[in-house]
């Protein structure tokens, strides 16, 4: 497997007025962002809505954990299969969308979820090469004329009528081929990275300014497995 290396954070003891003005510097600090980024959305969208969105979810997610938070996302099922046409992986997912989350898809706002995997041979005398890399990536809407959900995928749109609906079909993939035949060598040791996540560096940035730290918007689910 690949090296990799931690950083290490070293907390200072804080303690009576000290800590007293250190959290209330905090507090206006957060205040101060959460102020920016509303501002921001208003300027660059022209939203009023948006704006006292962003502003309530960055205050409220910045006072006190979500309460209500949906459980960790868990992979169900996951394989790696290899044959004559190359790598190929399947999977199957269990998650909820977190309040927070599911409160901003139905005022308008669309998320996006990437698949990503990565096909690592193994090399002991030094770092694991990467031989292969494949992403796939969602788009959820609420159409609120219709009241269904679009989800965009590889140039296609498909409409649903319910939000269970619209996240079962990106919770399950077979077959998705991840490496060609020709990048994996015989008998050698290789590996995929798999990854799956709500990708918020895809929203507006005032939004991304907002949510920043929020733990209810923070949905990602990994898994690693040799094969071959």
């Amino acid at each position: 497997m690949r090296k990799r290396t931690a950083g290490r954070s070293f907390p200072i003891p804080l303690g009576g007025p000290t800590a007293c003005i250190v959290g209330l510097g905090a507090i206006f600090a957060a205040i101060h962002r959460c102020a920016m980024a509303a501002a921001a959305a208003l300027r660059r969208n022209g939203g009023v809505a948006l704006a006292l969105w962003v502003l309530a979810a960055c205050l409220a997610g910045g006072a006190v954990p979500p309460a209500g938070a949906t459980d960790v996302p868990v992979i169900a099922a996951f394989e790696v299969s290899q044959d004559e046409e190359g790598v190929s992986l399947g999977y199957s997912l269990n998650f909820e969308l977190s309040k927070s989350v599911e409160e901003a898809l139905n005022k308008g706002v669309p998320l996006y979820f990437q698949a990503e995997a990565e096909v690592y041979k193994e090399r002991w005398y030094w770092r694991d090469k990467r031989v292969a890399h494949a992403t796939r990536l969602w788009r959820i809407a609420f159409q609120p004329l219709t009241s269904s959900y679009r989800v965009t995928f590889g140039g296609l749109n498909l409409n649903y009528n319910s939000q269970a609906e619209a996240l079962a079909a990106m919770r399950r993939t077979v077959r998705w081929k991840v490496a060609e035949t020709g990048q994996i060598e015989a008998g050698k040791g290789h590996y995929v990275e798999f990854s799956f996540r709500l990708d918020t560096t895809l929203l507006p940035r005032p939004m991304q300014i907002g949510i920043s730290g929020q733990p209810d918007w923070s949905l990602l689910v990994e898994r690693t497995q040799r094969f071959n």
